[in-house]
């Protein structure tokens, strides 16, 4: 039960990391559009994650599939520049059509990356356990937790921002999507496998 607590603090460490911010801003980024009206859906994305994120691990743990790190650094920021876009997609055409579609698709292909840039710490830490099914879980208990933290905090922000800022909620999709696509920009030109920084 201890291992199995020491890998939920794990997941929980993995998302809260402000050090390396792309989670969060992955998930600030995709539960912008959504109000506390629609919280079932994000929480449908946040667990999508998990899941995918925990198939990628494993998938790496046991050997069966391995991905360039190289590429999987690109991959992360040019996800989240595709989620802020895809936000700015639906102002653009109709926020009342957005469904989660579309959502759902980017979050299981960020789940999948992701889970492949943190594999080879995980493999790692794993090195020495027999048994790879409780780790697993346990992450993944502590990754779903930390996501709905993160979710909460987004939902609450956009409520503040339209009921007491009186901030209208396509503005602030609009606004909080721009910062994020700033954000991520540099991100994605630092990781281009093609050009050589150093």
């Amino acid at each position: 039960m201890e291992e199995f607590w020491f890998y939920i603090k794990l997941g929980l460490n993995h998302v809260l990391d402000f050090g390396a911010y792309d989670h969060i801003l992955f998930l600030a980024a995709l539960a912008v559009p959504f109000t506390f009206k629609s919280w079932k859906k994000v929480i449908i994305l946040a667990t999508v994650f998990t899941i995918t994120h925990c198939v990628s691990l494993a998938l790496s743990v046991y050997n069966v599939f391995v991905i360039d790190v190289v590429l999987i650094e690109f991959l992360i920021p040019i996800t989240i520049l595709i989620t802020a876009l895809l936000n700015l997609y639906y102002i653009k055409y109709g926020i009342e059509r957005m469904g989660i579609g579309l959502h759902v698709l980017a979050t299981a292909f960020f789940g999948l990356v992701h889970g492949f840039g943190f594999s080879n710490y995980f493999k790692l830490l794993m090195a020495e356990e027999e048994e790879k099914l409780n780790p697993l879980l346990g992450f993944a208990t502590g990754i779903e937790f930390s996501q709905i933290l993160i979710i909460l905090v987004a939902l609450v922000l956009s409520y503040v921002s339209q009921t007491i800022f009186r901030m209208q909620h396509r503005l602030y999709i609009i606004v909080f999507s721009i910062i994020v696509i700033v954000i991520t920009l540099p991100m994605v030109v630092k990781t281009f496998p093609f050009i050589d920084f150093h």
